[in-house]
């Protein structure tokens, strides 16, 4: 039987996506300081500025990705959020561990930069969207079960919610297996998948409803 403090524990779910908001921003802003200009001294023309440039375009390449998969996953987790009525306890650890991803996308970011050739710096940063999806996953399901969500939510969005994760997640994954093949189609593929659920959406509007 749980104690009482552990039953009022996490109840206030505006303190939660406001500690979410604050680590999303920490994040996105991270990405970007790990990019790193030109040393001023190594550039002595324009041509070597922009060979310079074409140079970091793996950095440009994975700071982009890496900030249509947290602004994704923030949109995500809001919508969840909007949809539950009271937190608990096990709500606030699951989102935490959530959150403990999120902080570790910078690092894995930068890893995939710097050995953006490497399978394996690819499978880390899959690995690292892998949890953040899981973790969204495990919080939707744990808050049916606990009868958390709105009452009013209708039962299509319900399922709308986790259906998106899971397709979501397969083709992240389908995406990270093509590393098999070659690096750079399986990061193409990821772009592809970010692109879709960060802009077909809306281009697509009332045509159809995504899961």
């Amino acid at each position: 039987m749980p104690t009482l403090y552990n039953r009022i524990q996490g109840r206030n779910l505006d303190r939660l996506a406001a500690l979410s908001d604050g680590i999303f921003a920490v994040a996105m802003t991270l990405l970007v300081l790990d990019l790193h200009i030109p040393s001023a001294a190594q550039v002595h023309g324009e041509g070597e500025l922009m060979r310079a440039l074409g140079a970091l375009g793996p950095q440009w390449i994975t700071y982009g990705m890496s900030f249509l998969t947290l602004g994704i996953f923030w949109a995500g987790q809001q919508t969840q959020l909007n949809h539950m009525a009271e937190g608990t306890r096990d709500l606030t650890w699951i989102h935490l561990g959530f959150l403990f991803a999120v902080t570790l996308l910078p690092l894995s970011t930068r890893l995939l930069a710097e050995f953006i050739e490497y399978r394996l710096a690819l499978g880390i940063y899959w690995l690292n969207v892998f949890v953040l999806g899981a973790m969204l996953f495990w919080s939707w399901s744990y808050a049916g079960r606990a009868n958390l969500i709105k009452p009013d939510t209708p039962e299509e969005v319900r399922g709308s919610i986790c259906r998106r994760i899971v397709i979501a997640q397969s083709l992240y994954a389908g995406g990270a297996a093509l590393c098999l093949i070659h690096p750079w189609l399986s990061i193409a593929a990821i772009v592809l998948v970010q692109l879709n659920y960060a802009i077909a959406p809306r281009l697509w509007g009332g045509r159809r409803t995504r899961g």
